[in-house]
């Protein structure tokens, strides 16, 4: 295959900013609220964006409290950086990719706490060929995406921060505290980066699985806390489900329909495998093994919508469903077999429908 051919293909997936740009440029014209310096739009116009405006024809892309939405927004306007923090699949990260997105016009500057290891990582590194032929100079400098958001008064996403050692979470105290970088190598005024108007820090960090690095009290100081929990209303992650898959179904090119009512199906189990609880108020089983979050449920549904367009007869069925629900929900938790038995025994093999009692045949896939 030719660079040309390769250039041709379509990209996976698109940043926040390109898929949403219409309702950005809309927002943005209509846009008569104060906006901060910095920010491409005002803090309402922000929250439109990310909680939806039926009668601007905005979508909802986020669903939670919008007192919680609004409070992020105005810590973002501080000089204070805010954190993200909840369980995995809770859509922290797309929420701090919307919030980019809308602030800054750009959500692609971002780090992963995981793979930063060294202080030039984090902040800057030098481009050899230049620096062997000029030394240390600006020219040379090759700024992380951290320092490109100062210098471009951009907001900058931070995953999984509390995965960063205690030295590299140090570093960061310069940043968010004095809004400023220096870099020794650099004489005068030119190795001192100070940080833009519009610059500043959402980060995320994974509850469940934190890492081996507990959070530096330091570091806390200078964040907003805010914990992003689970959809708590079942039809809210229904509809969630059935909007992302149809997104999903598009991009990979394939004109699979999708059935509202097995949706239904995965998104109360995943409800009531997460929470222990099913839709009546009764006790059930939770798996220990497996985040059965909306993103979770959205990428079942989309495998199995893949499986019926590649290897069925092009409908969706509760067996297709079932064999992308077992590799999800069964992890590396031994128990997790045995407790999605007894969910199978005590909860779905009493429910009536076709759809349920389908979903019941198919518990020998269990094995």
């Amino acid at each position: 295959m030719s660079v040309n051919d390769q250039h041709k293909k379509a990209v996976q997936r698109q940043p926040a900013e390109v898929i949403f740009h219409d309702e950005l440029k809309k927002l943005a014209a209509l846009d008569l609220g104060p906006i901060p310096p910095g920010w491409k739009m005002s803090p309402r116009a922000v929250e439109a964006f990310v909680m939806g405006d039926d009668s601007l024809g905005i979508e909802r892309k986020f669903v939670a409290d919008r007192a919680m939405v609004i409070r992020i927004i105005i810590s973002l306007c501080t000089d204070r950086g805010c954190l993200l923090v909840g369980e995995p699949g809770t859509a922290k990260s797309w929420l701090s990719e919307l919030l980019s997105a809308a602030i800054s016009g750009n959500s692609t500057l971002t780090l992963q706490g995981g793979a930063v290891t060294h202080v030039q990582q984090l902040l800057y590194g030098w481009n050899e060929a230049v620096l062997s032929n000029k030394g240390p100079c600006f020219e040379a400098l090759v700024p992380s995406p951290l320092l490109r958001g100062m210098m471009e008064g951009r907001l900058v996403r931070f995953e999984e921060i509390a995965r960063c050692s205690q030295a590299l979470q140090d570093a960061l105290l310069s940043v968010l505290s004095d809004r400023v970088v220096v870099i020794p190598e650099i004489p005068d005024d030119d190795g001192v980066i100070l940080a833009r108007e519009g610059f500043n820090l959402v980060a995320t960090s994974n509850s469940v699985d934190a890492g081996i690095h507990e959070m530096s009290a330091a570091l806390k100081r200078r964040m907003d806390f805010e914990e992003i929990r689970p959809i708590k209303s079942l039809p809210d992650e229904i509809s969630v489900v059935v909007r992302e898959v149809k997104k999903a179904n598009a991009r990979a090119g394939i004109k699979q329909g999708v059935d509202e009512g097995i949706i239904e199906i995965l998104a109360t189990m995943f409800h009531e495998l997460r929470n222990g609880q099913t839709t009546d108020g009764r006790s059930t089983s939770r798996l220990a093994g497996a985040a059965l979050s909306t993103a979770e449920a959205v990428s079942v549904a989309h495998a199995a919508c893949l499986n019926a367009w590649y290897y069925g007869c092009g409908s969706m069925t509760t067996e297709h469903l079932m064999h992308h629900i077992i590799g999800s929900a069964l992890k590396d938790n031994p128990d997790d077999r045995r407790r999605l038995k007894h969910y199978f025994e005590t909860v779905i093999a009493l429910r009536k429908g076709d759809l349920w009692s389908q979903v019941a045949a198919l518990r020998s896939l269990i094995h």
